[in-house]
């Protein structure tokens, strides 16, 4: 299916708050807000104001910050709760209660008779003051298919703008989401928002087969910060669907994900993994000399993302065993040097046996680089009298 309209609900700020080592100041709140706005998420997600007194003046003050984005807050489905979230000025409220049978007997012990009630209620006086109302089932992957239609379809009727699949424990496979949410496009007519976790390493694959099958809202935090092992990345949804077709996020502005994902890692005390995708430090490094090869000639050879578009560039890596002449010219070539192929793959030999034999620095290539270019120079130099 074709992926047609959809928004991004960034939670940082809400989500993100519930990871292990996060705590944001205000200002930091503050910062991370504009860079999403910079980026241009739809919407930015913040903690319910009744988590804290400090949460409460978060929304008031992110509320007036004049984002371009919509603010939003997530908060229960309780009635105390929706008139505090009309006092913050904030644009959206994101009411949420829990439908699998473990979280009714374990989090409100309410029916689902009693939680549609509870829903249109608070469904109904959100709307009469002029918010835009987002309903969610929590782990509605385990909550009986019967019941969450149910909810959904009652929630629908009562002209809710938009309904929630939270996949609270990352339980939901790629096929598993597209069918239900498939199955849920056919029944209501109001949006559909996506929250996947991450618990299984499913966040990506499932945000993604939500968007194919109909829904048009998915929530994101950056670098996938979250309860326990968070929920989408922002960056690994990015990075599939420009994959897919780069006009599906060209509307944002990619290069901002590398101050998001700075600004957020050293707030939080942690380095960005690795192999995160597009900011990681191995996400455009190439080593292999079959593939520094090829990417040197024409780089979709080996990469489906272009590290351009997002303000990166590729590293190709030369201070190894495992590397190719083609690298080393290149490397060459970068110093300012012209050498013949002899040359240079009797400098590949050498900074293999050097690296088989310990380690080898780019230190050590550029310097015997160096020294070839100059015992070359004075050859022609000879040649030339």
């Amino acid at each position: 299916m074709t992926i047609g309209r959809y928004s991004i609900v960034d939670s940082t700020l809400r989500e993100g708050e519930q990871f292990a080592t996060a705590s944001f100041s205000r200002d930091e709140k503050i910062g991370i807000a504009r860079l999403l706005d910079r980026f241009g998420v739809e919407y930015v997600e913040l903690t319910s104001p009744l988590a804290s007194t400090a949460s409460l003046a978060d929304c008031v003050e992110i509320a007036r910050l004049g984002l371009r984005a919509k603010v939003v807050t997530h908060t229960r489905c309780h009635m105390e709760d929706a008139a505090r979230v009309v006092d913050t000025g904030v644009d959206c409220a994101n009411i949420v209660i829990g439908t699998s049978p473990q979280l009714r007997a374990n989090s409100h012990g309410k029916s689902v008779g009693a939680i549609v009630d509870l829903a249109l209620e608070v469904i109904a006086y959100l709307a009469s003051q002029g918010l835009e109302v987002r309903f969610s089932c929590e782990d509605a992957l385990r909550t009986e298919p019967a019941e969450l239609f149910a909810i959904y379809e009652a929630v629908d009727r009562a002209g809710v703008d938009r309904v929630g699949i939270a996949d609270t424990v990352g339980i939901g496979t790629p096929s598993q989401v597209f069918s239900l949410v498939s199955e849920l496009r056919s029944r209501i007519g109001a949006d559909i928002e996506f929250h996947g976790h991450n618990d299984t390493g499913c966040a990506v694959a499932n945000a993604y087969a939500a968007l194919e099958a109909g829904a048009t809202h998915i929530d994101t935090t950056v670098l996938g910060i979250g309860e326990r092992n968070g929920i989408t990345p922002l960056g690994g949804l990015v990075a599939r669907l420009f994959v897919i077709d780069s006009s599906l996020v060209e509307r944002y502005d990619l290069t901002a994900l590398v101050d998001l994902d700075a600004y957020v890692a050293r707030v939080l005390g942690l380095e960005i993994p690795f192999n995160n995708c597009i900011t990681g430090s191995s996400a455009f490094s190439h080593k292999a000399g079959i593939h520094t090869k090829a990417v040197i000639n024409d780089p979709s050879t080996y990469e489906v993302l272009r590290p351009e578009v997002f303000g990166l560039s590729r590293q190709i890596h030369v201070a190894h065993r495992l590397t190719g002449w083609n690298a080393i010219r290149e490397r060459a070539r970068q110093l300012g040097f012209d050498l013949d192929e002899a040359r240079l793959r009797a400098a590949t030999r050498l900074i293999k046996d050097r690296a088989d034999a310990g380690t080898v620095t780019m230190d050590d290539v550029d310097s015997l680089l160096a020294d070839l270019a100059a015992e070359e120079e004075s050859f022609r130099a000879t040649n030339h009298r």
